[in-house]
């Protein structure tokens, strides 16, 4: 069986056995964005071909007779939602019911009721999908570089022209790219964003154009493509420049005429959505080989946004991120965190830029749920087998220099930020360094006096009292 579906709304596979299950989830999925393709039993679900994001099985009792779904280990490796359908109601069984996938229906279900499962289940789904993206990675900026990006994305963000945006692996395209989104008159709209490096090849149509019914073996209904997903919203289509010169071709025709029409249809159909592209090569030199089309890139690039890699947004946006990826991860306040790590985070060169800073906060963050917060021994060694490159020096006996000789200078103070700082440092003594009863002392807030610590570089070891 060819795949059909591949795109962001659930899918229902449908193993209907000696039932009609398929086309009885046809009409009652009818008017729902709910794509439902039926399996050939003989065949298994290979992920690559059928994706399971997403997705719920109807399976049928009766398919159970072949040996195909006796087994719990076909349910653990496919990792979806199964509603299954009996003539009977039966008693429960593990090999047929697991617990984590106890959803059953009668062979007499109404389409009410399979709608209702259906929504419960991709509810479910989308749940976890919007959870991962909260999780995403917060959008720090307080180089002046990435300050200029923000304004100048601002700036577009509500015009509608198409946006490519340039930057290395890692930086955050699709963050910008969102951002732009969120910040325009479509943001009530959809977000679709699509992996060019990632569709493989001979799916392109399937994938952007979407397909009627019966357009190939299993479409049991039509579906919707990339294109008609964004409409009225935003298509983001990232590392443009894997795309073949022969699907080029197809994508500057739809952006020309902003029609789309589905496989196996006649029918054109209007699309209204905006293009954000990235990429994270140089598309007038592939333009240059003929590896680009010009038409296409001009069409594209009407704005051009550059990300900074994290080397040019220097080392205090580096610790910003580090901070912000922190508290996120461990979902906690993070004040306490010491300063050498913070130098040390600051003079570090990360090569896969963001996403790699935020790999760096991933073993981080085990780290001090492992040993406690700030254990100074293990994070020590977390940073440095992460930073290797800068594991150059090597003490007598083939020890490994400490950290602190990678730590950024700590510029001189003026008159007033030393006066602040002894300020500061006597209300710490007067309080025993409790840092609340110092905030109220100084009438500030604790997350204030925490930034001013950090600022001026106060620890512990300034204390001119016993503690």
């Amino acid at each position: 069986m060819s795949s059909g579906f591949l795109g962001n709304e659930p899918i229902v596979y449908v193993w209907e056995g000696a039932s009609d299950l398929a086309a009885r989830a046809e009409r009652a999925l009818d008017s729902s964005s709910v794509a439902v393709l039926r399996v050939d039993p003989s065949l298994q679900l290979d992920t690559q071909t059928y994706p399971t994001q997403q997705a719920v099985a109807l399976v049928s009792v009766s398919v159970m007779a072949q040996g195909r779904f006796e087994q719990h280990d076909w349910l653990v490796r496919h990792a979806i939602p199964v509603i299954w359908v009996a003539s009977q109601e039966r008693s429960y069984d593990p090999r047929f019911y697991p617990s984590a996938y106890s959803y059953t229906l009668p062979l007499t279900f109404s389409g009410a009721q399979l709608r209702a499962l259906v929504a419960k289940l991709a509810g479910l789904a989308a749940q976890a999908e919007r959870s991962e993206q909260v999780g995403a990675h917060p959008l720090v900026a307080v180089s002046p570089p990435m300050r200029a990006l923000l304004a100048e994305a601002d700036m577009y963000a509500d015009s509608g022209a198409s946006v490519l945006i340039h930057g290395e692996t890692g930086v955050g395209k699709e963050r910008i790219a969102r951002l732009l989104h969120e910040r325009s008159r479509r943001s009530q709209g959809p977000f679709v964003p699509v992996n060019c490096g990632a569709v493989p090849e001979g799916l392109f149509e399937a994938h952007f154009f979407g397909h009627a019914k019966g357009a190939f073996t299993g479409a049991i209904g039509a579906h919707k493509g990339y294109f008609e997903q964004a409409d009225q919203g935003t298509l983001f289509l990232d590392e443009i420049g894997d795309l073949p010169l022969h699907q080029q071709v197809k994508l500057l025709r739809v952006l020309e005429q902003r029609t789309v029409t589905r496989l196996g249809a006649t029918q054109d159909i209007s699309v209204d959505f905006r293009m954000v592209a990235a990429t994270n090569k140089n598309l007038l030199d592939l333009v240059r080989t003929g590896q680009f089309r010009a038409d296409l890139y001009y069409r594209l690039a009407v704005v051009e946004l550059v990300i900074p890699n994290l080397e040019q947004r220097g080392p205090q946006e580096k610790i910003a991120i580090f901070c912000a990826l922190l508290e996120q991860e461990l979902q906690c306040d993070i004040e306490d965190i010491p300063q050498w790590v913070l130098d040390t985070v600051g003079s570090m060169r990360f090569n896969g830029n963001v996403r790699e800073l935020a790999n760096l906060v991933e073993r981080v963050a085990v780290m001090s749920k492992q040993f406690g917060a700030w254990e100074s021994v293990h994070l020590r060694q977390v940073l440095e087998r992460f930073n290797a490159p800068l594991e150059s020096q090597a003490m007598p006996g083939g020890d490994v220099a400490p950290l602190r000789q990678y730590q950024v200078p700590i510029p001189a103070l003026s008159e007033a930020e030393q006066h602040e700082r002894d300020r500061i440092v006597a209300a710490l003594d007067s309080q025993s360094w409790r840092r609340q009863d110092t905030a109220a002392v100084l009438g500030i807030s604790r997350k204030v006096l925490w930034e001013k610590m950090r600022k001026f570089n106060i620890k512990a070891q300034d204390a001119t009292s016993d503690v």
